[in-house]
């Protein structure tokens, strides 16, 4: 069972999603939040896998609290709730260490997936938007700050070499947006090893999750 918290600053979201994911039977909403401030506590008591938290809220928005979250040794994976594609929040959240981003009008069925994939460690976003981030942060912004501070290219590609060879092809399909069952088809290894590797390069490379390796290997100018 993949137990959610909700975190949105609007009662009828909240109302929404709650109904919208009970209707997956392996899926179960343990508490609600309307404000960032409230989430550390509400983790504590209720263990959930996986946080959908809304991006913009009055008091401690999601940004803030995603940064919270990340520091705790047993941090749950959180996805972000926002409008729009465009906004900056949601890149700065996902170098905050959210595992991904939803748009708020999400069809029912994709946000029930979308939970399924975060809380299995998947990438919650397409390719082609994680390109689009990945474009935002090298076009609009020549010195991003990166999830271990700011990085050039030269000290990106320093801090990757710390990667075995498969580890280096793993991050490498990762920053493709590919899936783990994707990569163990590409690289002839079992899905098992790909999430293996995957947490070898979080631990060598200091990072939260696989958006952040691909912001990584995208800085340093390899994909």
């Amino acid at each position: 069972m993949i137990r959610v918290l909700l975190v949105d600053d609007d009662a009828l979201v909240r109302a929404g999603l709650q109904l919208m994911l009970a209707s997956a039977k392996d899926i179960d909403v343990v508490a609600e939040a309307g404000d960032g401030s409230e989430v550390d506590a509400l983790v504590n008591r209720h263990r959930p896998d996986l946080v959908l938290m809304d991006i913009r809220m009055p008091g401690m928005d999601g940004l803030e609290a995603t940064r919270l979250l990340r520091n705790r040794p047993d941090a749950p994976e959180i996805v972000m709730l926002t409008t729009f594609t465009s906004d900056d929040y949601v890149l700065r959240a996902l170098q905050a260490g959210a595992a991904g981003f939803l748009l708020k009008h999400t069809r029912p069925d994709r946000i029930i997936d979308a939970v399924r994939q975060a809380a299995a460690g998947e990438p919650v976003m397409s390719s082609e938007a994680l390109s689009q981030l990945i474009d935002t942060v090298t076009t609009n912004n020549p010195e991003p700050t990166a999830p271990a501070g700011t990085l050039s290219a030269a000290e990106a590609r320093r801090r990757l070499e710390a990667l075995g060879s498969r580890e280096h092809e793993v991050a490498l399909a990762v920053s493709q947006g590919r899936t783990n069952a994707d990569i163990a088809a590409t690289l002839y290894m079992s899905v098992p090893t790909v999430k293996s590797h995957i947490s070898h390069i979080l631990a060598k490379l200091d990072l939260n999750n696989r958006v952040q390796i691909a912001l990584l290997v995208y800085r340093a100018g390899l994909t």
